[in-house]
């Protein structure tokens, strides 16, 4: 996973933090706060990040105008980095590698959000344009591994192709 994705991840996890904690009234407290919390951000990052979480604007016990989110805080950490199923087109597999073919510059976008859902027994996960490559930790796991990738992927969107066939 790239640095800009940890960042990312890590900078929304600590907006909510911050929304939960009832500090934010504004999308210029949320960029304040992140600041002196160690992250770059402009105003209109704080602005992304709010709609990417599910924050919305309401009212506290006070009756002061804060963001709030309106999930569970685990809806909202998932919402950090959800696995886009629509942009996994095809699933292949061989020996310890699994194959996602993706739509062009979507590969990083999609590794990144695999590497979140922590896949059983992968050891890394290296992406392109378009094709992201896992690799399993068992010399044969390539195919448990993209029978997984699967469970993320719309039936009607995905397909898989043994390996040797076409």
């Amino acid at each position: 996973m790239s640095i800009n994705s940890q960042n990312v991840s890590a900078r929304r996890a600590k907006a909510i933090s911050l929304i939960q904690s009832g500090l934010i009234h504004s999308q210029t407290d949320l960029v304040d706060q992140l600041k002196k919390s160690g992250f770059r951000v402009t105003q209109t990052t704080a602005s992304r990040d709010l709609e990417e979480i599910g924050a919305v604007r309401g009212r506290n016990i006070q009756g002061e105008s804060v963001y709030q989110i309106r999930e569970s805080s685990d809806d909202a950490l998932t919402r950090v980095n959800p696995v886009p199923s629509k942009l996994i087109l095809s699933v292949d597999h061989s020996a310890n590698l699994a194959v996602v073919h993706t739509p062009p510059g979507a590969a990083q976008f999609v590794a990144s959000s695999l590497d979140h859902v922590n896949l059983t027994g992968v050891i890394g996960t290296l992406a392109g344009d378009d094709t992201i490559i896992l690799v399993s930790k068992k010399a044969t796991g390539g195919a448990g591994l993209a029978k997984e990738l699967l469970a993320f992927a719309n039936a009607k969107n995905s397909r898989i192709h043994k390996a040797g066939r076409k």
